[in-house]
């Protein structure tokens, strides 16, 4: 068991990398600037949080006592002028205070660069560069670990392949999509992290960690539409975008923020290619090898796929693996989703209106415009789906399984959420939930159905439909609020 300490515990790497290290039964603790940014957390309450910025030398140190060993997964993202002197004077502050406090291992995640002409760098991946040179020269032993784009639902490379690939079915793109890279699967940076621990104390490197695929951005945009079942998309390179007009390209076309995009795409413009695998001398091989490209698409998108990803949006449970999306990912992670939500009071008890949500479909209808469900629900066969023609099972109670007319019930639990999954022809994946819960000793019946659209397609399906939701989802909620005020109520005769 090692006592480690965790910089940028509330980004992407750190947030994944802290219940790998407890998972393997070390202790943690957490250094953040604010703690409060770390109570959405799930493991909050099982590490220690001390508050420091990475630049305040008296903090650092106070962070840095007790610990064996240190990870520093602090970068600014290329953001401002001064952005390279920031992520220096960090550096060196924490190499500084490392010494002092009796560290005996520093952890480090940087870029994997095109070899050691630094001039051929962009600003972003020198800084990372001029970091890791300056960890390895504080005294500590340093394992300096060098990826590339890494896989996983919230990585920034990742969200923005996901999002330039399924919003655009053709597109014009700049030269940088010929470059070669060697992206690696969040799971295997997670192991080299974890696994760096038990490197030999003389052992103070750098190290390129990489997946066995060695691929173009075009490679994989279009293995990332193969892997989502999207249509091969067509990509043709104009050599004249710059890299600022790449930039605004990527945030106009995607979530992703501009600021963000700009050091991702200046980094993507030189090869980033593992020269050596001499990590493996230290930390071998998984049995079943490194997780190749496809594999780790798929891992990142399985919970969007498979009944569980619906509860993470619904913030019921918490990611199962490190590929998962978690609740405190930025806003545009985890790929597009829409949403629509509405609420009523209801004169009625809890159990008045959960009877209702339980019994509706099949008989019962939805509650709402009854000529554009069987609409629907025609065309639905018409493209080969199920329709409406399936029912119910049983015209009072649901299980988990059962269909539920162009639904199947995903998740129930009774007095409280069901939670229903779309099996009609659709152009992404669809969520229907139904809650009943109390507020202020008055029954409030919650409704929201959700959409994750799959390619262009799936965005506008979502518009075309949009303007249909309020007569469809607000007459619905008004009328299941009104037909559990119309419920018998205990001990009166139906």
């Amino acid at each position: 068991m090692t006592r480690c300490l965790v910089t940028g515990a509330t980004g992407y790497i750190g947030g994944r990398l802290v219940p790998e290290l407890l998972k393997a039964g070390h202790e943690v603790r957490c250094m953040a600037r604010s703690a409060p940014h770390l109570r959405d957390q799930t493991w909050r309450d099982r590490v220690e949080v001390a508050e420091a910025d990475a630049t305040d030398p008296v903090a650092t140190r106070a962070a840095l006592s007790g610990v064996e060993a240190a990870y520093y997964l602090i970068h600014t993202m290329g953001s401002g002028r001064d952005f390279a002197a920031r992520d220096r004077r960090a550096a060196r502050t924490f190499a500084a205070a490392a010494k002092e406090a009796g560290v005996r291992r520093i952890v480090y995640l940087g870029g994997l660069t095109p070899g050691d002409r630094p001039e051929r760098m962009s600003a972003h991946m020198r800084s990372r560069a001029e970091v890791e040179h300056i960890l390895l020269a504080s005294g500590v032993p340093v394992v300096a670990l060098r990826a590339s784009v890494i896989i996983g639902s919230g990585s920034v490379s990742f969200e923005m392949l996901r999002h330039l690939t399924e919003r655009l079915p053709a597109m014009t793109t700049p030269k940088w999509v010929a470059t070669r890279t060697q992206p690696i699967a969040i799971r295997d940076v997670l192991r080299y992290l974890v696994g760096a621990l038990d490197v030999p104390p003389e052992v103070s490197r750098g190290f390129d960690i990489g997946g066995p695929d060695v691929l173009t951005y075009a490679d994989m945009m279009r293995g990332y539409a193969a892997v989502a079942g999207l249509p091969p998309r067509l990509i043709i390179p104009v050599p004249l975008l710059t890299t600022r007009l790449s930039s605004l390209w990527v945030g106009l076309v995607t979530p992703v923020p501009a600021g963000v995009a700009r050091p991702l795409v200046e980094s993507l413009r030189e090869e980033a290619v593992c020269h050596e695998h001499d990590i493996a001398r230290y930390i071998p091989d998984p049995p079943g090898g490194l997780m190749g490209f496809p594999q780790a698409v798929r891992m990142a998108l399985h919970r969007i796929k498979e009944a569980g990803v619906a509860t993470r949006w619904s913030s019921a449970s918490t990611p199962g693996a490190p590929s998962d999306p978690l609740p405190t990912d930025p806003g545009w992670a985890g790929g597009s989703l829409y949403a629509d939500e509405r609420s009523a009071r209801v004169d009625a008890p809890p159990e008045a209106l959960w009877r209702v949500i339980e019994g509706i479909g099949g008989e019962h209808g939805w509650y709402s415009l009854p000529v554009a469900w069987e609409a629907r629900g025609l065309l639905d066969r018409f493209a080969g789906g199920v329709g409406l023609r399936r029912g119910r099972r049983d015209p009072r109670r649901l299980r988990v399984g059962d269909a539920l007319d162009f639904w199947r019930v995903e998740e129930i639990e009774p007095g409280r959420l069901l939670r229903l999954r779309a099996e009609m022809r659709l152009p992404g994946f669809a969520w229907l939930e139904l809650s009943c819960r109390e507020e202020e000793g008055r029954t409030v019946y919650g409704q929201r159905a959700i959409f994750h659209p799959r390619g262009l397609l799936g965005h506008l399906y979502w518009w075309g439909v949009y303007p249909l939701h309020g007569l469809i989802f607000g007459s619905m909620a008004r009328n299941v609020a009104r037909a559990a005020a119309a419920e018998p109520r205990a001990g009166t005769a139906a």
